[in-house]
């Protein structure tokens, strides 16, 4: 089965998110927009020359038009925040990139899954549903789940185990409003507070909760002050994002999508665990959230509808 991806941006994120995905064989077909065709061109060609050791997958340049026929559409274009930047100002600048792009890919590419990945995530998710005419279904926010995938690697390290044995989510904005709900965190199928208790006294960890929180959310910050731009984890997040969508097994993940009343929220997209399958958004799952929890999750709705009713769309 052909599996075709289009990533609009060649910048950092999406040279990762394509060069990521030759390498673990999750396309079959690849194309590269971006707006310095220059860029796009070298990019293309310098992953395209690695495939020989990998599955085969075509890896091309090209324009809105190649688009055309793409199993699933990845958006990375957009500027990245300056310092002294604020929020509000970012996220306009890149509604009005994003304003620009959306007709013409939509016009080549109308029955592909897309998933939003620039920044502010939640907010051009939200523009995606409101000017798109593209089904609720197909229209994927990256959301939380690099979020989640930092807070679990934050808890293995505390635990010294495997990634894999931690089972922990970030909900709400990809942004200051995230939270834990730590009432779904378990480790080797127990809450972690059972998992604590089980191990020999002289190995249990003083878990510091807000700490891993802290950890989670000033992450992205920390690495771009070192290196000046993050983009491996997030292009391995989206790589995951795009081989549940390619298995054909329905998987939950933490994804940004519009809320239509659950929690009592509605009107704004966010992330909650959401089952995601070949047909993009399955269903959003109800879990049972604390009260506490589910009002931190209506706070998050609220700072990004605040955001939302500055933004000229």
């Amino acid at each position: 089965m052909s599996n075709k991806v289009t990533i609009i941006g060649a910048g950092s994120v999406g040279s990762t998110i394509a060069y990521t995905m030759v390498v673990n064989s999750i396309a079959s077909e690849i194309v590269l927009i971006d707006i310095n065709e220059n860029k796009a061109i070298g990019e293309a060609m310098d992953i395209r020359q690695g495939v020989p050791f990998c599955s085969p997958c075509s890896v091309y340049s090209g324009s809105y038009e190649d688009a055309k026929d793409s199993n699933v559409v990845i958006l990375t274009s957009g500027v990245a925040r300056k310092a002294g930047q604020s929020r509000l100002e970012l996220a306009q600048i890149n509604v009005d990139i994003t304003k620009t792009i959306i007709p013409e890919i939509t016009k080549y590419a109308p029955d592909a899954i897309y998933i939003i990945v620039s920044n502010p995530i939640d907010i051009l998710t939200y523009q995606f549903h409101k000017f798109s005419g593209l089904p609720s279904n197909h229209i994927i926010g990256s959301g939380t789940t690099l979020d989640t995938s930092r807070l679990r690697t934050g808890l293995s390290d505390a635990f010294a185990i495997s990634q894999q044995n931690v089972h922990a989510y970030v909900l709400g904005e990809h942004g200051d409003s995230s939270f834990v709900p730590w009432s779904l965190a378990n480790i080797a199928s127990m809450p972690i507070k059972e998992y604590i208790s089980s191990l020999p006294a002289e190995i249990r960890p003083e878990l510091d909760y807000a700490a891993l929180e802290e950890y989670m959310k000033k992450s992205g910050g920390k690495i771009i002050a070192n290196k000046g731009a993050t983009f491996y984890a997030i292009a391995i997040s989206v790589c995951h994002i795009c081989k549940c969508l390619f298995s054909g097994v329905d998987t939950t993940l933490t994804v940004s999508t519009m809320m239509n009343g659950e929690y009592g929220i509605d009107d704004v997209c966010l992330s909650v665990l959401t089952i995601v399958g070949r047909d993009g958004v399955e269903c959003k799952l109800n879990v049972p959230l604390t009260d506490e929890e589910v009002e931190k999750l209506r706070h998050s709705a609220e700072c990004l509808k605040s955001v939302i009713r500055e933004i000229k769309f």
